[in-house]
């Protein structure tokens, strides 16, 4: 895996959409009551923070895994495709059930694992669709 391979501009677009993502994802129109609710978490702590850092530290750690997914998928070869596919390999085989273990031992409702984990594997998709496309 040699990082010079990476294209940067492709990483940073990629961890941008899973940002995108999360945010419409984790909206009210879509899962964000039921997310609330089986996070155990209400309106005025939702509300509540430090937003910068939350929402930076989260664009970060988009980046982080961008990255690492792009070192993944820069073999030859990749497309858009097959990123997609890996992307969602990552998403669903790794992280939707890394998230199960954990919710399984916090004891939380399966709705925290489906919200939660769907998240990741359409973000994980949609950032291997991009690296993968995007050489």
């Amino acid at each position: 895996m040699d990082p010079s391979v990476i294209n940067l501009p492709a990483v940073v677009v990629a961890a941008l959409v899973g940002f995108v993502i999360g945010g419409a994802w984790y909206a009210p129109a879509l899962f964000g009551a039921a997310w609330q609710r089986a996070a155990g978490l209400d309106d005025a702590t939702v509300a509540g923070g430090n937003k910068a850092m939350i929402f930076g530290l989260a664009f970060l750690f988009l980046l982080v895994m961008a990255f690492c997914l792009a070192m993944f998928l820069a073999a030859p070869g990749v497309t858009l495709a097959s990123g997609a596919l890996y992307g969602f390999l990552t998403g669903f085989g790794w992280l939707f059930f890394a998230i199960g273990v954990v919710a399984l031992f916090e004891r939380r409702p399966w709705a925290y694992l489906l919200v939660n984990g769907g998240y990741w594997v359409v973000t994980m998709t949609a950032m291997g669709a991009i690296l993968g496309a995007w050489k």
